[in-house]
């Protein structure tokens, strides 16, 4: 399994565990693969946190930290997180508020104690300023080998700062002309994302956008992403040209995983046709398990999702209510997840998921064997 990629970042195999849980992270990469934290999910202050927890406990091992820094912030001119939050809250129509608590209203979900902030709410995920503290931090540590941008490509001089620190710069993409804007802006490492992946993704399916990306780029390096939860489609990927994997999805029920037990038993009962590419989370188009939350934003009397990130500080109230009441709120939980979600059946520790990969990686060869064989 090794490849290129494996001896650029110093790792034993081309898998690439993104991750919002620290544990995971360590895990992955002590496996031999290389853990990716998003950082979206935290302040620049809890980022460094995290960073310190998982340096305290990887040793010399490499790890990555994936960013949401968009090329263009239209928010740029407010860097004061804290009025920028208060605009954003402000642009937000009063029906829109009402409709999440209707929402919520009616599938038992209670409200939060009085004065309880929402979780999310000093979350402003599109900003750049944001993002470019993440990258900043980043590259203060040195196990700290990969720097991913979730928007491809960041500003020119966040590419130039990631990339002359000796760091790989990754960026991710749904479709071929992404790609080729990626490699425009200098970026090292392709993630070529399908539609069966989780969180935001594209259109197109893996099995169409992974060679075309390959060919498209050639010869930067690309990852396979979307619906990759077995070693055979990673001996599927790396026959069609790619240099290794990037999962997400399959790391949600490992005993690391910091989902709420409801959560993951949620994703475990699941079958590959429960999710729904759905604009209820941020507004754009994000992969979850289809419930109550989803189907009601596809209702003929609902308000018109928003834009990133308004409708991300729109959805925070039900991500808090949910984990302040996991067993009211299983019907309107928001799970991220692919369409992997039906391979995933059983909870297992992160180390042992990579190992498994790597078996069923050499099985899969191994019966492809004999169709190479001459005669």
């Amino acid at each position: 399994m090794r490849t290129q990629i494996c001896d650029r970042l110093g790792i034993d195999a081309p898998i690439f565990a993104f991750s919002h849980c620290r544990d995971v992270v360590v895990e992955a990469s002590k496996a031999g693969a290389i853990g990716v934290l998003g950082a979206v999910g935290f302040t620049p202050e809890e980022l460094e946190v995290q960073l310190d927890w998982i340096d305290a406990r990887i040793g010399d091992k490499p790890y990555g930290v994936d960013v949401v820094i968009p090329a263009k912030d239209p928010w740029a001119h407010e860097p004061d997180l804290d009025k920028l939050r208060q605009k954003l809250k402000s642009m937000i129509p009063p029906e829109t508020s009402a409709y999440v608590k209707k929402i919520l209203a009616d599938n038992g979900v209670p409200e939060l104690p009085a004065g309880t902030q929402h979780e999310g709410d000093y979350l402003i995920r599109s900003t750049a300023a944001t993002a470019r503290r993440h990258v900043e931090i980043a590259l203060k540590r040195p196990n700290v080998r990969l720097i991913a941008n979730a928007l491809g490509a960041p500003p020119a001089d966040v590419t130039e700062t990631i990339k002359s620190s000796g760091r790989l710069l990754a960026g991710l993409c749904g479709e071929v002309s992404q790609a080729k804007k990626h490699v425009e802006a200098g970026v090292d490492l392709i993630i070529a994302q399908g539609t069966e992946g989780g969180g935001h993704t594209g259109e197109i399916g893996s099995l169409v956008l992974w060679p075309e990306v390959v060919e498209a780029v050639a010869p930067i390096p690309v990852l396979a992403a979307g619906g990759v939860g077995s070693g055979a489609q990673i001996a599927a990927a790396l026959m069609l040209g790619a240099q290794g994997v990037w999962t997400g999805s399959l790391w949600l029920t490992t005993i690391e995983s910091d989902l709420t037990e409801q959560q993951r038993g949620l994703l475990l009962e699941a079958h590959s046709r429960d999710t729904t590419r759905s604009t209820s989370l941020t507004g754009k188009p994000c992969r979850m398990l289809r419930n109550e939350w989803t189907k009601a934003w596809e209702m003929p009397n609902a308000p018109k999702t928003l834009p990133l990130p308004l409708q991300d500080i729109v959805a925070a109230e039900a991500t808090s209510r949910a984990r302040a009441y996991p067993d009211r709120a299983r019907a309107v939980t928001i799970n991220p997840v692919g369409q992997i979600v039906g391979r995933l059946n059983e909870v297992e520790r992160t180390r042992d998921v990579i190992y498994r990969l790597i078996d069923e990686y050499c099985s899969a060869t191994e019966r492809f064997k004999p169709f190479m064989s001459e005669g």
